[in-house]
């Protein structure tokens, strides 16, 4: 099972990396390591995937979301319930946030002395409307937090309407230079999530900043890709406290 993890810890005592398709059962489209309950593949499957997960990690019953593209931010249990949330939190050692994507920005937190943990799903509706600030909200000291910027769709392939740039640049002008006319496509753009994540981020406070180099779109062999692939399976973004 192939894993991406930060090239450095986030904190001490601080476990997060991200899943790619490789290492479970799931048949085309969804091959292999799908995670997503929601996206058309076989239940026992995904149940599959997800127990092999658990297993490699040697980790309890993950916190899966059902995500709805919204600001809603909960704690993070190992009950095993699904909660509708974007994002998840917890200060609980063995307690694993996690957060599903396949396109969108997969950001992880960790306050830097290790004592509280979150991860956010931010698509472009949920990163105009605020979910890593209300996840930034959990901690005690947004300057004393750590974020990770996981896999998603690069700025090359990102593709928006004006009325996407127009609802950002409402809200923050600036994020005017996270935008380039799309070629040949007249009155569209290329929009750079991670650019727009780092500056609502830094807005906010928060200490250090780190990934944001990847893109779900053009590794067809590493990462699923709603964009690219339309019927496809999705990756986890997970972290924890050990």
């Amino acid at each position: 099972m192939k894993l991406i993890r930060p090239l450095q810890p986030l904190a001490p005592g601080v476990q997060a990396l991200n899943t790619t398709r490789d290492g479970g059962v799931s048949r085309p489209p969804w091959d292999s390591l799908n995670l997503g309950d929601h996206v058309g593949d076989d239940p026992a499957a995904v149940a599959e995937n997800r127990h092999r997960l658990a297993q490699v990690l040697g980790i309890q019953t993950p916190q899966w979301l059902r995500q709805v593209h919204g600001v809603q931010v909960v704690e993070a249990h190992s009950d095993g319930m699904v909660r509708e949330a974007d994002a998840c939190w917890t200060r609980t050692p063995g307690v694993v946030c996690t957060v599903m994507t396949a396109d969108c920005l997969p950001v992880l937190f960790a306050a830097v002395d290790g004592h509280c943990v979150a991860a956010a799903h931010a698509g472009w509706r949920g990163l105009l409307n605020g979910v890593l600030e209300a996840t930034l909200a959990v901690f005690d000291a947004p300057e004393q937090v750590t974020a990770w910027l996981g896999p998603a769709i690069g700025p090359a392939a990102f593709e928006v309407g004006a009325e996407v740039r127009d609802a950002f640049l409402a809200v923050d002008a600036g994020a005017e230079l996270a935008f380039q006319p799309s070629p040949g496509h007249e009155g569209r753009w290329l929009a750079d999530l991670y650019a727009l994540a780092r500056r609502r981020l830094l807005a906010a406070g928060i200490g250090s900043i780190r990934g944001g180099d990847a893109c779900t779109h053009d590794e067809p062999e590493q990462f699923f890709s709603y964009r690219r692939d339309g019927q496809t399976g999705r990756m986890a973004s997970l972290i924890w406290i050990e």
